[in-house]
């Protein structure tokens, strides 16, 4: 079963880029670090900068549409070795298609066409809970915590468990 996420932040964190999804219903979060590029892209798209010339995720979609497929839908599928997995999924005429691809350009995308982004339960279930701030005292208490964070951090208690996955914090292969 996949959970409907949104975009809740996306700062830069020690030479990366962190995004936080949050559950639309609910009040779980996951962070995900990704690359800066991507970061910027995502944040980009986020306020609605446009540039004369098409940057890579909106090239792709481009490609897609002309060849006759929509974005759907976005899913982080997995987490495995400390790295997410995640799925585009596409209409076509001719039956939908599901592609493999990272979640920082899978999200990319779905900004860029305002398409759901949703988290399969079980990556929420591997990760330790993080749940949405309440006042606004949490909130700057939450942004204080994420700036000093590193993926790293986000993983130690599953480590200390035995159950954690790798050393690697990125979603890049």
């Amino acid at each position: 079963m996949a959970v409907e996420t949104r975009i809740y932040s996306l700062a830069n964190v020690g030479g990366q880029a962190v995004l936080v999804l949050e559950e639309v219903n609910g009040p779980r979060l996951l962070p995900v670090w990704i690359g800066l590029y991507e970061g910027g892209s995502i944040g980009m798209a986020l306020a609605g900068q446009k540039f004369p010339r098409p940057l890579t995720h909106d090239l792709l979609l481009d490609a897609l549409e002309k060849l006759g497929a929509t974005l759907d839908k976005v899913v982080i599928t997995e987490l495995k070795d400390s790295t997410f997995f995640a799925e585009v999924h596409l209409a076509r005429p001719v039956g939908p298609l599901v592609l493999d691809a990272r979640p920082s350009d899978s999200i990319a995308l779905a900004v860029r066409r305002n398409r759901p982004i949703f988290v399969a339960e079980a990556v929420f279930e591997a990760c330790p809970p993080l749940l949405k701030p309440i006042s606004d005292e949490e909130v700057e208490d939450f942004k204080k915590k994420l700036d000093t964070m590193t993926p790293e951090d986000f993983f130690r208690d599953l480590k200390k468990k035995g159950d954690a996955p790798g050393d690697s914090g990125s979603d890049a292969p």
